[in-house]
């Protein structure tokens, strides 16, 4: 029995090979499409700063991008973007990041 985790979860169910791979080409082409009206955004310092820390945590357990995607089901492109500061993320999916390399996110807020 193979125990791998499914590539992508979607509205709380796990995608099929083929679901995937047609969400992925539907992806391509609007990214082809709407070039120049999709934005890229970078992420805040404090961010960038908390995805670092997982960057370095992930390199420091010997693991790949492939090895989070695969732990969850986030993407090898998006997982690259996002150590590279080049997109914005959600809470959610720092925690996801968080979990597969054995950390946790905290929030604080401070006064500025």
């Amino acid at each position: 029995m193979d125990h791998r985790l499914p590539k992508r979860k979607s509205r709380d169910r796990y995608l099929t090979a083929d679901e995937a791979a047609k969400y992925d080409a539907i992806r391509r082409q609007v990214e082809e499409e709407f070039a120049d009206r999709i934005k890229q955004s970078e992420a805040s310092p404090t961010v960038r700063a908390a995805l670092a820390d997982l960057k370095s945590a992930r390199e420091a357990r010997g693991l790949s991008l492939t090895d989070i995607r695969d732990r969850t089901g986030i993407e090898r492109s998006t997982l690259s973007r996002l150590e590279n500061g080049v997109s914005n993320v959600t809470v959610r999916t720092l925690e996801r990041y968080a979990e597969a390399v054995g950390k946790r996110i905290v929030v604080r807020l401070e006064d500025t």
